[in-house]
């Protein structure tokens, strides 16, 4: 099983829509959003990473590429803990990993 290297972060799922699954169409923004049934602006700000893929563009998204929403939120979730991760990296680590007593 490959792993990745949990220092570099995962790519923005807007991009791998853009380059691997539009480019290969070779299929404008404007045709892909009339596709998916949203505004060229909404689409362009997930391919520019500047916008999160919701429940909503996932289910979309996967109609559109035929593997379904779970892989794109599977994808945005990862990019989002990883920068979130990073941001609070100092305030995480004053957290104090609680236990809950076994039952007697």
């Amino acid at each position: 099983m490959a792993t990745r290297d949990p220092n570099r972060p995962p790519i923005h799922p807007g991009e791998i829509l853009q380059e691997d699954v539009l480019r290969g169409l070779n299929m404008p923004v404007s045709t892909a959003a009339e596709c998916l049934g949203v505004t060229r602006q909404s689409l362009h700000r997930v391919l520019a990473g500047t916008a999160a893929i919701s429940p909503e563009m996932a289910l979309r998204i996967g109609k559109f590429c035929g593997n379904g929403a779970e892989i794109w939120l599977r994808m945005q979730g990862a990019y989002d803990l990883w920068h979130a991760e990073r941001k609070i990296r100092s305030a995480l680590a004053e957290i104090k990993k609680q236990r809950v007593p076994a039952p007697v």
